[in-house]
């Protein structure tokens, strides 16, 4: 069922519609080298070819996974021969070209100069990412996106109506429900779609109607061939990050029904629980900090009760801990600390340690002034030595990193600060 002509093809609208620049290109026949970011099912290399034809070029296909420089240098080889023998160009294929490192990359860079090919790669990985600077900076780069559902569904149906390439001599009998579970298992992936319509017609029951006969496909079968088959998750690539960052700005934001829709996408794609339960921890300390301290252990207890429980059980503690963090009130004030702080020590600020706040294990150190004159502070009114200083002499004492914000907790953190410092002046 892989689309013939642009006619065919079903999706990318923000790329394919009359006027838009990719189709603009495709009805001149004038091609340049490009690639194709999308996740999978998205009609990547199914568009490559279609420009080969509507270029009347000849199209090569590699695989970065299978192929090496033995293969670059067949197909470099095989363009020159259509370039010089037969006038006509080459668009050279290169699928998962994230995969290719930088001196297969670089391979590539002298024959797109001087047109010997047109390069069209495709990737699941985010280009910026993935390939050199060189070979970047001579490429256009086309986002495809997940099919939608209306896609998905017209990708189904011409499968289910095409006789010659599809199903359509079975007389395959399938319900608007059962249909609507297909396109659920998709996930915005056609080559998945059809996947699951192929395996669900070899297990088509054969009923007779009073018309003749026909092949149902029921609601288990569909069940059954996607059990366990998650959503669109990729551990460690774009999907990945992109994902957890949603979840991360969720909770943030202070929304946690967004909060728990990305937790579960993650879990139902087959994210680890503990590397979640690590970042939920993590959320904690950088996003509510001191505005509510109790934010900390309910994620630590969560991230214990998943290591006793397991799953699907576990994921409950994680899901209440998300749902806590999100309606908390928001500080980032200790992380914000935490980096200036770190920045200044980074740069150099590494000053001794003032006399009296050294300790005195021995007598030598006493005779030196270890520890002499400072003031314990549980001898003075309200247990705080005002105007005692603890930086490096060459730090002013009054240098802060903390401010605590006025939400939460840290609204009487931050005046009993102002208070002591308030105590402080009055010592100078």
């Amino acid at each position: 069922m892989r689309p013939r002509d642009i006619t065919e093809y079903i999706g990318q609208a923000h790329l394919l519609a009359e006027g838009r620049p990719l189709r603009d290109i495709i009805d001149a026949g004038q091609v340049h080298s490009m690639v194709f970011w999308g996740p999978p099912g998205t009609g990547k290399t199914t568009l490559a070819r279609i420009l080969a034809t509507c270029c009347d070029a000849d199209f090569v296909s590699i695989s970065a996974v299978m192929s090496g420089v033995k293969d670059i240098r067949a197909a470099i080889d095989s363009a020159k021969q259509n370039q010089q023998v037969y006038g006509k160009k080459t668009i050279l294929f290169i699928d998962e070209v994230h995969r290719f490192n930088k001196s297969q990359q670089d391979a590539f860079l002298p024959f797109i100069e001087d047109g010997t090919i047109t390069f069209v790669g495709a990737t699941t990985e985010n280009p910026s990412f993935e390939l050199n600077n060189a070979l970047l900076s001579r490429l256009r780069i086309y986002v495809l996106k997940p099919l939608d559902r209306a896609e998905i569904r017209k990708v189904l149906e011409a499968a289910l109506a095409d006789g010659d390439r599809g199903l359509g001599r079975h007389q395959l009998d399938i319900e608007p429900t059962v249909l609507e579970l297909m396109i659920d298992s998709a996930d915005g992936d056609a080559r998945r779609a059809l996947t699951v319509l192929e395996i669900a017609a070899d297990f088509a029951e054969h009923v007779d109607d009073v018309g003749g006969a026909s092949a149902k496909i029921s609601a288990d079968t569909i069940s059954e061939i996607v059990a366990g088959g998650g959503r669109r998750f990729d551990k460690g690539g774009e999907y990945f990050y992109d994902q957890i960052s949603a979840l991360h700005k969720s909770v943030r934001g202070s929304s946690p029904d967004a909060a728990l829709y990305w937790l579960h996408r993650m879990l139902d794609g087959g994210c680890d629980p503990i590397y979640l339960a690590r970042r939920i921890v993590r959320m904690a300390t950088e996003d509510i900090g001191n505005a509510d301290p109790r934010a900390l252990q309910i994620t630590l207890n969560a991230w214990d009760a998943y290591e006793r429980l397991g799953s699907p059980e576990g994921e409950l503690a994680l899901s209440q801990a998300i749902v806590y963090l999100a309606a908390a009130p928001k500080s980032n004030a200790v992380y914000m600390a935490h980096k200036a702080v770190m920045g200044d020590i980074k740069n150099g600020c590494t000053s001794e340690v003032p006399i009296h706040l050294r300790n005195a294990p021995t007598k030598l150190m006493k005779e030196l002034g270890y520890g002499k004159e400072y003031r314990y502070a549980h001898d003075e009114p309200g247990a705080y030595a005002a105007g005692e200083e603890y930086f490096p002499e060459d730090i002013a004492q009054d240098t802060q990193y903390y401010h605590p914000v006025p939400r939460g907790l840290e609204i009487k953190i931050g005046e009993k600060l102002v208070q002591l410092r308030e105590l402080d002046k009055k010592t100078k």
